[in-house]
């Protein structure tokens, strides 16, 4: 079976029929569902947090994992109906990164090239890339994820080549002894 409409459209009582019986429509998204809840005008605030509760129920691991796929929509569900101040914002955002990290070590994810950190995503609505699908590292590349812990590729060089460099005069120091006796 499938759903035939758009998440963002359904009434309270349709929500909930579509989650309990989730595993009989083929084309049910979690992410689809989550982010509808935040999209749907038919709902108030106080029954979208009754929908998102109702929804953790059978989804929990999968809306967590949207720190790492869809961070954005994982804030906005989390915090409905809250008034937040910019520290509280930042505190909300370092607590993501934490747990962005935490989640990539537990699975032993190597790449951070997936959900919206795969796409040209920039702010300008007439951008030709938006959408476009990039590899790690692209120039295309919007935004990325970073850790305190990442090491800069930048030092890594730089310390080979003098260690390269080293090598070289060692060598030549040690031919220059050897001729000269």
């Amino acid at each position: 079976m499938e759903i035939g409409q758009k998440f963002n459209q359904l009434n309270l009582k349709e929500y909930f029929l579509y989650i309990d019986n989730y595993k009989k429509y083929k084309d049910f998204n979690t992410l689809g569902l989550y982010r509808s809840i935040v999209e749907n005008e038919k709902l108030s605030n106080d029954e979208k947090i009754e929908v998102r509760e109702y929804a953790h129920n059978f989804f929990r691991k999968t809306f967590n994992f949207l720190q790492l796929k869809d961070p954005k929509t994982f804030v906005e569900v989390s915090t409905l109906g809250q008034e937040f101040t910019k520290g509280d914002e930042e505190k909300i955002w370092n607590e993501i990164k934490k747990n962005q990290q935490k989640i990539l070590d537990e699975k032993r994810i190597k790449h951070r090239n997936f959900g919206t950190y795969s796409k040209h995503n920039c702010p300008y609505e007439d951008c030709i890339w938006n959408g476009v699908m990039i590899r790690q590292g692209s120039g295309l590349a919007w935004s990325s994820m970073h850790f305190f812990t990442n090491k800069s590729n930048y030092h890594q060089k730089t310390k080979s080549e003098i260690r390269k460099s080293d090598r070289k005069s060692e060598k030549q120091i040690v031919e220059r002894e050897l001729n000269h006796k």
